[in-house]
């Protein structure tokens, strides 16, 4: 197939001309179905404009069903209608149109001067030609008052002239007689050029006709027509009158005749000459045109004024003339306004003449669909139902009809308005049913119909619902389960969905064994659902014929068949905020009902277990398959696009069951190393930590290894490096000393030649988002090494928290009565009192204020500094009580979830409850609650909550954690509402961005946006934490030692 290149694509307006053109037949009937069951001639559903029912033949193409595309029919309307969509488009041209003429009220070119010398008009050709503007020429300008910029441009224009550009100025200059004559090229020529510029720049000519709008509406007299007043006939006076006016001089003569005539100029009267023998004569009150349209005759017409028109939405126009008096403007007025506008002017509306003349959009046929676009549906009692758009033009026909009925049996003018008026309403509904201010049409039902507009616009329409994305074949959605034994790259999907999904295998002669085999398989899993034979039949396989199936299958059929393990599958869940949001996974069929997921992989997709479903679809293509197994595999996603690190790695049990294993000396017998290693390839256990004497009576050595050996066994044998853990207190930043391997707390990681010299694995190592293990491994081994020690570190996680046990209940906040009455009276009451103290400072008026704050919002500010120190002290005082061997504790220091915060609001103190940042301060007048006294501006007034979850909170205190826990969900949803706009927004103006060869960031016309791609040209994926390469860590390695040591 000869393949061509789309040049363009020409958006217009349909003429009535084209519409009938178009039409295969004229609609006259609102009638579809005749009692025998056929549609019925010239009806809405007659067989010219296509057929839906099987049997029957297109009267236009002579196609069946699902072979006719269908044809276009029209309605001869029996009056004009305004279109609803081009409404205020129609009133903006009304009011930049004259409304006699129908030219645009902008200024035309008009006469500047003349260079007179022959000798420098010649030279001043030469020069204008090269496109340089000559020194006589600037002389010219000068004397004018027009001076010329720096960056003035010359172009010879086709018809010979020369336009010359200067600023924000445009001139022409035209050789006319032998002479250089200049002329400024008024708005009209300067809107028109810069809308050919726009266009050639490819960019949108809307702000420029904007302006056009703007400055034409401001125009109250049209200069091009108006009603004829005198003539100066004489020709000795009318050659004297010509050489004063092209001067820009008004003769007395002139002022004279026109005094004479009833009409005198005043004073500071002005005169210009513009194009076609035309001058312009601008009074106080009243402006004048002169025009030589015969050779011994001067005609001078008066300027006619414009009369504002008004928009009285949807589709009305009312024109107020110069006594304030309101007149409707019919759509038969609006169309012979809109038509007298010339084809040249039409161009300062951003439209094209040929392609769209403005009085189309005012109807007078309307376009019928053809019928396979309005499909009618047969329900169960045998009745037909008629879509909306079938409906709607019902209406539009019977409405027409009736109007045609009472115009010609010479009903009154207000039926006829009326009837009109519906009419109107009808076709303005049938386009768009969703118009402010006009009541929807609505089915029988009461259901509002969905029109043209809602057929194409939104979420739902036919653009964004059936084109950019649809619904699609091959593709499974249920529930996600968690499974830690499977790997990070593989989805367990169940059989029943795995029976369903087929892949197409193509017969040949090396797999042809096999393909026999699956198909004598029937429909049990591995087997097939179809065959496509070598003619292109397709035939389903059934209890009663696969054998027979198996038997004929030959080279050149096709056998679609389940999925199986192994198949490389995409996996989605949706919101798809990101790239990772999809990724591909290999099959493992299990039994259930569910997905079956790593939660390793869980942070990509933000997916959790607590019914959150996800989307499975099946490759159909090799060249799919090898694409999604080069871009979309999940071991090349480890490393995020976004930030540089990891973002698939260890969470909660992961983190949990790693740091009991690493945290101290845990000592281990081989049977026990096993267990924790199960389902993990490791040949060798190497050379135990040392030996322990086994129970008295026994007596012997048993070899032990610790944990963090254990862990060692997992990590690549050249492997070197050392971090800062989540446990550590930050004592450089706090200027203490770094006691590195000494750290009492563990908290400084050393890893020489893939052994744990030190430290203990935590968040800091192996967590998504953070793991400095997982993201050393993937840079330095490859995405392989990196998925397979992210899954054996999730199996030696979750084998050794199976064994050791890890529990937390409500009994794991318990304090002892000694840290309750520290919390109490140490933390709450002090902070209360120095509350106290700091509300009787603000009203004795000593309290200071703090810079750039009133008095009211220092001391708000102060109570929330206390009342925050409160509940700090109370959760360090819980923290201290619960100690490491608290599960929450453990889990928080660790970073497998939660934080210390929690835990303290769960054990200690909740705190304050704060809406926008404040304190609670609104509820009843002068007061928060009933409870407190007016004016009450104590922390328990004010919502502080001293007590603990554990404890149980007060009536007050529960209340106000409330309002407080609103604003958090209230901002939650706000924010997801508008988060998703930013980010289609954003993703409509990005996409066509893409990195060229020369680095360069380019979108589709080939125009820069960045030279380098982030101005650095480095993939965030490939560096550093968000530097191009990490200097310490190449100085360490190279020379090893630390920098600066």
């Amino acid at each position: 197939m000869r393949t061509k290149r789309i040049k363009g694509i020409k958006f217009g307006l349909l003429s009535p001309k084209e519409i009938r053109k178009m039409s295969a037949a004229r609609i006259i009937t609102a009638d579809t179905y005749g009692e025998d069951g056929f549609p019925i001639e010239m009806g809405l559903v007659n067989q010219r404009i296509g057929v839906i029912d099987p049997g029957l033949r297109c009267k236009t193409c002579g196609g069946r069903m699902g072979e006719c595309p269908g044809h276009f029919g029209h309605i001869e309307l029996a009056a004009p209608v305004i279109h609803v969509g081009y409404a205020k488009l129609i009133y903006r041209m009304l009011n930049a149109t004259c409304r006699k003429c129908g030219r645009v009220l902008l200024e035309g070119e008009y006469f500047l001067c003349s260079v007179t010398d022959a000798d420098a008009d010649a030279e001043t050709e030469r020069g204008l030609n090269k496109g340089v503007i000559p020194e006589e020429l600037c002389d010219v300008f000068k004397t004018n008052d027009v001076p010329l910029s720096n960056d003035v441009g010359v172009t010879k224009e086709k018809n010979g002239e020369w336009v010359v550009v200067t600023g924000k100025n445009m001139f022409i200059i035209k050789k006319e007689d032998g002479e250089l004559n200049i002329y400024d090229a008024g708005e009209k020529r300067s809107f028109l050029r810069e809308i050919e510029l726009q266009r050639e720049k490819q960019t949108d000519v809307g702000e420029v006709v904007k302006r056009v709008f703007k400055e034409a509406s401001k125009k109250g007299v049209c200069t091009y027509c108006g009603d004829y007043l005198f003539s100066i006939n004489t020709e000795a006076a009318s050659a004297g009158l010509e050489n004063g006016i092209n001067e820009g001089v008004i003769p007395e003569e002139l002022k004279k005749t026109f005094a004479r005539e009833g009409s005198p100029l005043s004073k500071n009267a002005t005169i210009r000459k513009e194009i076609d023998n035309r001058w312009v004569i601008t009074g106080k009150d009243k402006t004048y045109t002169v025009k030589k349209e015969e050779e011994e005759k001067l005609n001078v017409y008066c300027g006619l004024p414009q009369r504002v028109v008004k928009y009285d939405k949807p589709t009305a126009y009312v024109e107020i003339d110069e006594k304030e008096r309101e007149r409707r403007l019919m759509p038969t007025d609006v169309r012979e306004r809109l038509e007298r506008i010339p084809d040249e002017e039409i161009a300062l509306f951003g439209m094209r003449a040929k392609d769209a003349r403005p009085e189309w959009m005012v109807l007078t046929v309307l376009p019928v669909p053809p019928v396979t676009a309005r499909p009618s549906i047969t329900l169960e009692s045998g009745q037909r139902s008629e879509d909306d758009l079938t409906h709607k033009l019902v209406d539009i026909i019977r409405i027409n009809q009736r109007f045609m009925e009472n115009r010609d049996a010479g009903a009154p003018q207000l039926i006829i308005e009326d009837l009109w008026e519906l009419l109107q309403y009808h076709v303005s509904t049938y386009f768009d049913n969703e118009i402010a201010g006009l009541p929807p049409a609505r089915h029988r039902s009461g259901r509002p119909l969905k029109t043209m507009s809602q057929r194409l616009k939104g979420k739902e329409g036919r653009f964004r619902g059936s084109l950019s994305g649809k619904r699609v074949n091959f593709s499974a959605r249920t529930v996600i389960s968690p499974d830690p034994d499977i790997d990070i790259d593989e989805v367990g999907v169940p059989e029943e969905i795995a029976k369903e999904l087929t892949i197409g295998v193509n017969v040949t002669e090396r797999n042809l064994g096999r393909m026999k085999e699956i198909v004598m398989k029937g429909r049990e899993h591995p087997g097939a659902n179809y065959v496509r034979r070598a003619d292109g039949k397709k035939v389903k396989i059934t209890e009663s014929n696969y054998e027979a199936l198996g038997e004929e299958i030959d080279v050149g059929w096709k056998v679609e068949r389940h999925i199986g393990d192994g198949d490389i599958v995409l996996f989605n869940r949706q919101p798809s905020l990101h790239r990772v949001s999809l990724m591909a996974h290999y099959v493992r069929v299990m039994p259930g009902k569910t997905f079956r997921l790593n939660p390793a992989v869980c942070p990509p997709y933000n997916a959790d277990y607590d019914g959150d479903e996800m989307n499975l679809h099946v490759l159909q293509t090799e060249e799919a398959r090898a694409e999604a197994k080069i871009l979309m595999a999940v071991q090349h996603n480890i490393i995020s696009p976004r930030f540089g690190r990891p973002i698939i790695g260890g969470i909660h049990d992961h983190i949990t069951g790693l740091f009991l294993l690493t945290h101290g000396e845990k000592r281990f017998e081989k049977e026990e190393v096993l267990e924790v290693l199960r389902k993990i390839d490791i040949d060798d256990l190497g050379a135990p930590a040392g030996t322990f004497v086994s129970p008295p009576g026994i007596g012997m050595e048993v070899p032990y290894w610790t944990g963090k050996q254990i862990f060692g066994m997992i990590l690549p044998k050249e492997l070197n490096l050392q971090f800062r853990g989540k446990m550590c207190e930050k004592c450089i930043e706090r200027g203490l000393v770094c006691e590195k391997e000494k750290c009492p707390r563990e908290a400084y990681v050393i890893i020489k030649e893939g052994e744990v010299i030190c430290g203990v694995i935590d968040e800091m190592a192996i967590g998504s988002f953070k793991g400095r293990i997982i993201d050393k491994i993937f840079r330095q081994y490859g995405e392989e090494a990196a998925k397979r020690f992210i899954n054996d570190a999730s199996r030696i996680a979750i084998n050794y928290i199976l064994q050791a046990g890890f529990s937390f209940g409500i009994s794991d906040e318990d304090i002892p009565s000694e840290g309750k009455r520290q919390i109490r009276e140490e933390a709450v009451r002090e902070a209360e009192k120095k509350v106290d103290a700091l509300i009787r400072a603000y009203d004795a008026e000593e309290l200071e204020a703090l810079p750039g704050r009133t008095l009211e919002e220092t001391l708000e500010l102060l109570i929330m500094q206390e009342l925050g120190r409160a509940r700090d002290a109370a959760g360090a005082i819980a923290e201290r009580d619960l100690g490491m061997e608290n599960a929450a504790v453990l889990m928080a220091k660790s970073g497998a979830r939660g934080s210390l915060l929690n835990l303290t609001q769960m054990a200690a103190c909740v705190g304050q409850q704060s809406v926008r940042g404040e304190r609670i301060r609104r509820g009843y007048q002068g007061r928060t609650l009933p409870h407190f006294k007016p004016g009450d501006r104590s922390a328990n007034a004010r919502g502080f909550v001293k007590s603990s979850f554990k404890d149980g909170l007060s009536s007050t205190e529960y209340f106000f954690h409330a309002v407080g826990g609103r604003e958090a969900l209230v901002d939650t949803a706000v924010r997801t509402s508008q988060s998703g706009y930013f980010q289609r927004r954003l993703v409509n103006a990005l996409q066509d961005l893409e990195v060229k060869n020369d680095e360069t960031v380019r979108e589709t016309r080939d125009t820069i946006v960045q030279f380098k791609y982030g101005e650095d040209s480095v993939d965030p994926s490939k560096g550093e934490y968000g530097k191009v390469v990490d200097i310490d860590e190449i100085i360490r390695e190279a020379i090893g030692a630390e920098v600066g040591a």
